[in-house]
């Protein structure tokens, strides 16, 4: 994988993990992080080798949100060129889905392997959002959480007012969002907000089974056009989303991963999917 400045980068059994590497600053967001954390996640998208990405943080904290210094200097120049302190990583030819959902993390829905969170203490502002693009959520049950924009003085950024209300419902977005109080692990999963909440020593072990079960006992090529098909579904009716999943299913047939799948149910052992 390539060196970066602010994040880790390991695979390992077809899994790569992305650690967020500012653990003093209790890994707090700067645009050196979210260029590296973008290029990562799409490097592991077209890596065949890389079946399921997980996100966490180094030390204590999984992300406390924006750098306060950076946020100062956005203050002193009066928010100019907010917009273009993280480089453009997109590709020339963008899919209809990273069309569909454009701006800073939208690449994480288009992205074709699935995504996951692993939320190992603070989690706050744009370190908040960075989670809900991901596709499951874990928390250590006692880590902290919070929307912090509305005692910031800012507002519902980087989709997370169209985001936050799918998980949590429109009321208790609104009341995350207003209020900015703090919430724990555990209500997060009360909420919706995230899977499941656990004992912050379980937190990674579970969620490094559920990587591995994801790199090895599903189809990548299934698990792929599900996830696409999920976010297609929130700009289509109910008849187009079933047609596109009928003439899926019936390229599904052909595939190698579905006669694996097949046989080695028959079989009853493990399956070998490729992809295909």
């Amino acid at each position: 994988m390539a060196a970066y400045r602010e994040i880790l980068t390991s695979v390992s059994d077809h899994v790569l993990t992305i650690t967020l590497n500012r653990p003093d600053r209790l890994n707090a967001w700067t645009g050196i992080m979210q260029s590296e954390v973008e290029t990562a996640i799409r490097a592991g998208g077209a890596d065949e080798a890389v079946r399921c990405i997980v996100i966490t943080g180094a030390g204590r904290g999984f992300c406390a949100g924006a750098d306060m210094n950076n946020l100062q200097t956005i203050q002193a120049s009066a928010g100019e060129h907010y917009n273009d302190k993280t480089p453009d990583l997109k590709p020339k030819d963008v899919s209809p889905l990273e069309q569909t959902f454009p701006g800073r993390f939208g690449h994480m829905f288009a992205c074709p392997k699935p995504i996951i969170a692993a939320i190992n203490g603070p989690c706050a502002g744009i370190g908040l959002i960075l989670t809900l693009f991901a596709d499951m959520r874990y928390a250590a049950a006692d880590a902290k959480f919070t929307t912090a924009f509305s005692q910031r003085g800012l507002i519902a950024e980087h989709g997370i007012a169209w985001q936050l209300p799918r998980l949590v419902g429109e009321a208790n977005a609104l009341d995350l969002l207003f209020t900015a109080r703090k919430f724990s692990g555990a209500e997060a999963e009360r909420l919706g907000l995230v899977n499941r909440a656990l004992p912050g020593e379980e937190l990674m072990g579970f969620v490094g089974e559920l990587a591995h079960h994801l790199a090895t006992q599903v189809s990548p090529r299934s698990v792929a056009i599900m996830k696409r098909q999920i976010r297609e579904s929130y700009f289509q009716s109910y008849a187009d989303s079933l047609a596109t999943a009928d003439a899926e299913m019936e390229k599904s047939f052909a595939t190698q991963d579905f006669k694996e799948g097949i046989a080695s149910f028959v079989e009853r052992r493990a399956p070998a999917f490729t992809g295909k």
